[in-house]
């Protein structure tokens, strides 16, 4: 039963982003990520508004002091098992808000985080990584059983022979001559 569960998860992950301060640099990329030019939902994502339905919590920007008490609220509605990404320089260490009065630093100074995903904003491609590498975390491919390779009857295989390429022949150009 836990092989089957494992598979929706991994065949069907739903997720919930979550704005906790950004600059919307890594909002405008996550949405540029669901358009049909990178097409997310082949691999069974979809972009969930209810946190009681999602199984990976998307967070981008740093974490404000405002803001962490919502977070970690919305973290414990969702259902277990719950996966965490950040995205973003900001939420993965408070980028460049770090150290301001307001600030409590990346999403991992209040919730727990399974993957990281850097830069500033990061690229569509780049998330894409991160959400397949965090797939296949959660069950890892299997190894593909080998055919036997048949036979071969033996041929005899010629010499390799190894020719050095002589010295290059250099022609003397003649000038024409004038009529």
């Amino acid at each position: 039963m836990t092989d089957i569960k494992t598979w929706a998860r991994v065949k069907s992950p739903w997720v919930l982003h979550f704005n906790s301060g950004a600059c919307n640099g890594c909002d405008i990329e996550i949405v540029a990520l669901l358009t049909p030019k990178y097409d997310v939902e082949r691999f069974g994502v979809k972009l969930e508004p209810s946190p009681r339905h999602a199984d990976v919590l998307l967070v981008t920007g740093c974490v404000t002091q405002q803001c962490a008490e919502r977070l970690k609220s919305i973290y414990d509605q969702m259902p277990q098992p719950k996966f965490v990404v950040a995205i973003g320089a900001c939420a993965c260490s408070g980028g460049v808000f770090e150290g301001n009065y307001n600030v409590v630093g990346g999403v991992d100074k209040v919730i727990p985080v399974t993957a990281y995903i850097p830069g500033c904003p990061p690229r569509p491609e780049a998330m894409l990584d991160g959400v397949v590498k965090l797939l296949n975390a959660l069950n890892p491919p299997k190894a593909k059983k080998q055919p036997k390779p048949a036979k071969e009857p033996e041929v005899a295989k010629p010499e390799v022979v190894v020719a050095h390429a002589a010295q290059p022949v250099v022609e003397e150009v003649k000038p024409i001559a004038k009529q």
